[in-house]
């Protein structure tokens, strides 16, 4: 009969197509996954120390094609799970992927063939600075150690212990670490992993190094002494404690001459324009009248540029960040004083303003920082009532104003006292 449940199952089976698998693939041309739910199977092996491993089964697609493969999969030791059940507890955690009504087949790659596609795909859309360093901890670091590993085999433990033996500083390894969490992000958008392996990874711990900054004379020395266009920008380092990239890729149409304003919008890296560092650091502050009737006394010595740069190249181009380094460093030795970056003007910037009284939010506005901890870890500034403390303490500390007392304890050591002195100006 047309209506029978026998002829509608015949109808359905003649609109799609059924895969070697058993699977098939619908009108749409979407892979349908087994409907089936798997309990897995739990192995205890090992000889010396007893380990659980699971096993069930997952899709795959391959070059359009489903396949069905076995997965192994490390659960724990006897010791983590010392009976059968709790080890069970966790292989069903594990198979919470595959028996999930909204399963389909992953596609599956080796991270080296995953990374080439990301680094097509992703990277390109990224800032050039940004996107130089991601392919050069691809190529010196991830590659060499995951690229042979399919995505789905790589595990946190095996992440571990790739930082682990990373034999660079811990500032490059939080670096690197960065760049496999994007990487990791775009594998699980795309459906290739389930789980995210960057998850509880340790890192080692980042000890900041006391970095260098100008007192203001030293500053205004390094002004004084620094050749246009120069001076100029050291100037503007100072009072501003604008980024290097900032500096190079700031425009006069960026200045207000009559408000007395800088708005910072763009940057510049090797000699290309591009946004900046992030949302905070798109802002806008004043400058000093001085600084301001000395930028209108350059101005028409000026040579315009297609870019309307303050800074520019006989090329038109923006600065290199290295071009203004240089002369600092020249300046810095003509005055015989400790070698130091650009980046000394931004943490003097931030020391100055604390000493004089200046609230942290309009630190933090000025610089660009996104947060009040990044700010507070720029200043060098020692607090006036930390100073009035370590000074009332050193009083009391000093051994030249104890005295003895005459009077032996019952160990039979003399104690020793306060002087009358001291007494009397605690009083």
């Amino acid at each position: 009969m047309p209506g029978s449940p026998f002829h509608l199952a015949a109808a359905l089976s003649q609109n799609r197509d059924t895969l070697p698998s058993g699977r098939s693939v619908s009108g749409r041309g979407e892979t349908l996954a087994r409907r089936r739910y798997q309990k897995g199977q739990l192995l205890l092996l090992g000889s010396k120390e007893k380990r659980w491993f699971g096993r069930w089964y997952e899709d795959v697609l391959e070059s359009g094609s489903v396949r069905r493969v076995r997965r192994q999969e490390f659960i724990g030791t006897q010791k983590d799970y010392p009976t059968r059940k709790l080890a069970i507890r966790e292989l069903d955690k594990r198979l919470t992927v595959v028996n999930n009504p909204a399963y389909r087949a992953r596609p599956t790659a080796s991270f080296a063939e995953f990374a080439v596609r990301w680094e097509a795909t992703v990277v390109p859309q990224l800032k050039a600075s940004t996107a130089i360093n991601y392919r050069s901890h691809l190529r010196c670091h991830l590659n060499p150690f995951f690229g042979a590993y399919r995505l789905a085999d790589i595990t946190p433990e095996m992440v571990q212990r790739f930082v682990s033996n990373l034999k660079v500083n811990p500032l490059t390894i939080h670096h690197i670490f960065v760049t496999l969490q994007s990487l990791w992000r775009s594998a699980r958008a795309w459906r290739y992993v389930a789980d995210d392996v960057t998850e509880g990874v340790r890192l080692p711990r980042r000890i900041p190094a006391e970095r260098r900054h100008f007192s203001i004379e030293e500053m205004s020395s390094i002004i004084a002494t620094a050749a246009e266009p120069y001076r100029t920008c050291f100037w503007l380092a100072a009072e501003t404690g604008m980024r290097a990239g900032e500096l190079c890729g700031l425009r006069w149409q960026d200045v207000d001459l009559e408000q007395r304003l800088v708005s910072v919008v763009q940057t510049a890296w090797q000699g290309r324009i591009q946004t900046p560092k992030n949302a905070a650091s798109v802002r806008r502050f004043s400058l000093s009248a001085k600084l301001i009737a000395y930028l209108r006394s350059r101005l028409p010595s000026w040579t315009p540029n297609p870019y309307g740069l303050i800074f520019a190249t006989r090329n038109g181009t923006a600065w290199q960040c290295r071009k203004p380094l240089r002369q600092l460093q020249s300046v810095l030795k003509q005055l015989q004083l400790p070698n130091a970056g650009l980046h000394a003007f931004r943490h003097s910037q931030i020391t100055v303003a604390e000493r004089a009284g200046v609230p942290l939010k309009t630190i933090q506005s000025r610089v660009g920082h996104s947060s009040h901890e990044t700010t507070l870890l720029y200043s060098h500034a020692v607090g006036e009532d930390d100073r009035k403390f370590s000074g009332w303490l050193g009083e009391q500390l000093n051994p030249m104003c104890v005295q003895n007392s005459g009077v032996s304890d019952a160990n039979g050591r003399e104690l020793l006292v306060a002087s009358p002195q001291v007494i009397e100006s605690v009083g």
